[in-house]
């Protein structure tokens, strides 16, 4: 018997950081595909099998709420955590905004990452 793994989206432009939030949620059971851009993922059709993304804010290129932005004009609702090691009150506004789920500022305890993807894949 064969079952489906809950799939997050992973987004940010720091490798070593892609390559640890994708073992620390494989080893919690999930299916992970990460992007070390928006636009790499923009050119993919992931996101239809994503339960959540995870977007970091801060990207060389688009922005993780550009991003966001043209994913739900593209008619996306996928559930979506911001997170970002650059937190102010001005960024905090725009990604709730933006309409997340969650938002983590870097580093964060990965207890709060699995419990926002919990929160967002239901």
């Amino acid at each position: 018997m064969v079952t489906e793994r809950t799939v997050v989206i992973v987004v940010d432009d720091n490798s070593g950081f892609l390559k640890s939030v994708a073992r620390l949620l494989t080893v919690h059971g999930f299916a992970v595909s990460v992007f070390d851009s928006a636009e790499a993922l923009l050119d993919n059709n992931a996101v239809q099998t994503a339960a959540c993304l995870l977007l970091d804010i801060h990207l060389g290129g688009i922005s993780g709420i550009e991003l966001q932005r043209r994913l739900v004009a593209s008619g996306s609702k996928c559930p979506v955590i911001f997170m970002t090691a650059i937190d102010d009150d001005a960024t905090r506004k725009k990604a709730q905004d933006a309409g997340c789920i969650a938002y983590l500022r870097k580093p964060f305890a990965p207890q709060l990452l699995l419990d926002a993807i919990s929160k967002a894949a239901v």
